[in-house]
């Protein structure tokens, strides 16, 4: 039996938000469905592909296997806090530049994902970035563009 809703503060993208929910609601579902935050993706619901990837106090972690009662306190930014699409991040800029998409659906966790990797590491080899995006599934093959693209981003320090 669900516990029953209760109010909880979240601190998502810089703005804190009162909601009432289940404890164990999914991170992912109160983004989408209760702020409108739509860039983080439902794709598997297992935590296995990547796409509802946020960061959670700078860590990539993934939303549909998080309880909202889980981040309660903490800080949660969603690829809507990076940027807008008049300012981009620098991640979501050479994205862009390295045309880096084809489906897209990917991209919410390939971008979240290397924005915590240049926060942690600001020169990460390609073995780096490889290795720090391989659970992040792509269905459409831009991995060399994507890897070109978090190369770029590395370089750019604005």
């Amino acid at each position: 039996m669900p516990a029953a809703p209760r109010s909880f503060q979240l601190d998502v993208n810089g703005d804190r938000h009162e909601i009432t929910v289940e404890p164990d609601a999914p991170l992912l579902y109160v983004l989408r469905n209760d702020l409108g935050l739509n860039g983080p993706k439902f794709g598997c619901g297992l935590g296995e592909c990547g796409a509802c990837t946020v960061l959670v106090d700078g860590v990539a972690a993934r939303s549909c296997v998080i309880p909202v009662k889980g981040v309660e306190g903490r800080a949660v930014t969603t690829l809507e806090g990076l940027g807008t699409a008049g300012a981009p991040g620098r991640v979501q800029r050479a994205f862009i530049a390295c045309q880096a998409a084809q489906c897209g659906y990917c991209m919410n966790g390939m971008i979240m994902t290397s924005h915590a990797l240049l926060a942690r590491n600001p020169h990460p080899t390609e073995a780096e970035i490889r290795r720090e995006l391989q659970y992040n599934l792509c269905r459409c093959g831009t991995h060399i563009e994507i890897l070109h693209a978090v190369k770029r981003a590395a370089q750019d320090r604005t």
